[in-house]
């Protein structure tokens, strides 16, 4: 489930929830009990970690078939998704 940080506007306070994305949104402040609580735009709580991810799976466009034979090619996992 992921993190959903609110802020109330009213009085400040801040706190982070755990909640389903089908829950519905939290509009009352439990500080304050006034209805100015929101969902605040934060960035994504997760990293993607890894040798690998990205730097060798299509990456700008480029295909395993445009290799320029100077050292093994970019799909060392057998097939090229590029090729296919």
């Amino acid at each position: 489930m992921p993190i959903y940080e609110y802020r109330c506007d009213t009085c400040g306070f801040q706190k982070e929830y755990l909640r389903k994305a089908s829950d519905p949104l939290l509009t009352t402040c439990p500080e304050c009990g006034k209805e100015t609580f929101t969902k605040m735009l934060s960035a994504a709580g997760f990293q993607l970690k890894g040798s690998g991810w990205y730097a060798t799976d299509f990456k700008g466009g480029s295909s395993c078939a445009a290799s320029t034979g100077d050292g093994p090619p970019p799909c060392q996992s057998g097939a090229c998704p590029a090729a296919s």
